[in-house]
């Protein structure tokens, strides 16, 4: 069975930068699509960078990267600000779909528990 783990969160300061990491066990890691997504208190679940099969959804603010020998994921965070400040889960699904590839949280099957980043001074 899928198991993700994520861990790196923590408080950081306005305009700094923060990796997360999300270990993947079980199964596979190659026959899933990735994703990293946040929800914050009374908000829905945003996705923030993708990977499903060749395609990858991210901007210069979020970008994801795996280490396939590590089983890992990592989401690289630039430019924080208190908006920012939420809930982060790495998710997978073994879909390699159009909804997988634009991120779209409801597509995922396989969820972590979360790792909370707080952006504050």
């Amino acid at each position: 069975q899928l198991q993700l783990v994520e861990s790196g969160g923590g408080l950081v300061q306005p305009g700094g930068s923060l990796r997360l990491s999300c270990v993947l066990s079980g199964s596979n890691f190659n026959t899933y699509a990735i994703g990293w997504f946040r929800q914050a208190p009374g908000k829905e679940r945003e996705g923030l960078a993708c990977i499903s099969g060749t395609r990858d959804t991210a901007d210069s603010k979020f970008s994801i990267s795996i280490d396939a020998a590590k089983n890992t994921v990592y989401l690289q965070m630039n430019r924080l600000n208190p908006e920012d400040t939420a809930t982060y889960y790495c998710a997978a699904d073994p879909r390699f779909g159009p909804l997988q590839a634009a991120c779209v949280a409801s597509a995922y099957g396989h969820w972590g528990q979360g790792t909370q980043v707080t952006v504050s001074s």
